[in-house]
């Protein structure tokens, strides 16, 4: 048990690799040793190596089913992996077992709201804070439920809450504030807010969007191409920006001789690599990439990309630079009115278009083609969108 020890100093220590190679050794000593076997799949899913994360979590639960420490780091695991179903069915075995597993109470909650199950998710998620008072990240958890299930006043009061702690947490709490109409829009998201949440989202992504809500904002964006003149004949060197899990590189795969793809969603950029349309997935912010990348790309499209960024001047000069000579920028918009961007109760971005024409004429994009469409369903009711298609001078 002293490499176990040793493991779990590192790992309060933050040094994560080190507590996993510990572990390792105390496993090859000791094998089936099931707390051990736990400890591996905790420091697993923390590295980012889900699929060790859910081989040794699944194998720790197997040793010893009613353990709700397993259960809890199986649920938790799940729940990371967008494996929610799973995820609810261990962590409510785990609260049962420990009801005042404060923790999984919180990532009980969290799953059942990422599943549309707000009303059973209200409960777990107080009694989470009611646990733990002091937790802003409990606070942040049960702003967001509230926020979910329309209960707006109270949504807010919990986030205030969760200001108190400062850093990546408060800024998450002022950004959900500012969608309920409480302060000024960020000029962007906290980009671990984005990239949590579609990681988190990766797993059904496509069945939610084109199933649930009637996604077809990729098909549209390539329809709009052919109108502007861009005929599919796989000569251009294209980046899908924001490029989820490829559905919209798909859609464009017939005009590129070279795709590259980038987002900030590592589980995203995974089920893109599985379609094998793009010679290149990269990890990284989109306007980072794009100012990495000058005279790089004959075409740029982001579908469904530019509602996660509020100012637009960065991504439009970015792109205006990213293009070669006469290359084009294809994207879409949640269509605002009045104000350059807003902040929706959807914790997305709405934009002007007439405003985001102006700041692409400053960078030497001109307009090609327009279409108002509908982008997607929410909540029963259409989004509205605007597609456009730009020309670099």
């Amino acid at each position: 048990m002293a490499f176990v020890q040793q493991g779990m100093a590192r790992h309060r220590m933050g040094d994560l690799q080190g507590a996993l190679g510990f572990y390792r050794k105390s496993a090859e000593l000791v094998p089936g040793e099931p707390n051990t076997i736990n400890l591996i799949g905790i420091a697993a899913r923390q590295l980012g190596d889900m699929e060790t994360a859910l081989a040794f979590s699944a194998a720790a639960v197997e040793l010893n089913p009613e353990s709700p420490i397993f259960l809890a780091a199986r649920g938790a695991t799940l729940a990371e992996a967008g494996q929610l179903e799973g995820a609810v069915q261990a962590l409510t075995k785990a609260v049962t077992l420990r009801p005042a597993d404060a923790i999984s109470r919180r990532n009980l909650g969290q799953a059942l709201c990422a599943l549309g199950r707000v009303g059973e998710a209200m409960p777990h998620l107080r009694e989470a804070v009611a646990l733990t008072p002091q937790d802003p990240e409990a606070q942040l958890a049960l702003a967001h439920g509230l926020r979910e299930g329309g209960a707006h006043a109270a949504a807010a009061e919990a986030a205030r809450r969760a200001l108190s702690a400062g850093g990546e947490v408060a800024a998450q709490a002022r950004f959900l504030l500012a969608s309920l109409g409480e302060g000024k829009a960020p000029a962007r998201p906290p980009q671990d807010y984005v990239r949590t949440l579609f990681d988190n989202y990766a797993p059904r992504f496509e069945a939610e969007l084109t199933g649930t809500l009637g996604y077809q904002t990729p098909d549209a964006l390539a329809a709009l191409l052919r109108r502007a003149g861009l005929e599919p004949e796989g000569r251009l060197d294209v980046l899908d920006a924001g490029c989820g899990t490829g559905l919209s590189g798909q859609a464009l795969r017939p005009w590129a001789r070279h795709m590259v793809g980038v987002d900030l969603s590592p589980r995203m950029l995974d089920v893109a690599r599985q379609r094998g349309i793009y010679e290149a997935l990269e990890e990284a912010e989109l306007v980072t990439h794009l100012a990495a990348h000058r005279g790089t790309y004959d075409l740029v499209a982001a579908s469904d990309v530019l509602n996660y960024l509020g100012d637009l001047a960065p991504a439009l000069n970015a792109m205006a630079a990213s293009l070669r000579p006469g290359g084009h920028a294809a994207f879409s918009l949640e269509t605002g009115q009045g104000a350059p961007y807003a902040l929706g109760e959807g914790m997305r971005y709405r934009h002007d278009p007439a405003h985001v024409l102006s700041l692409a004429a400053a960078t030497r994009l001109s307009p090609v083609e327009r279409e108002e469409v509908a982008l997607r369903e929410e909540r029963g009711a259409p989004v509205a969108g605007t597609l456009l298609v730009l020309r670099r001078d």
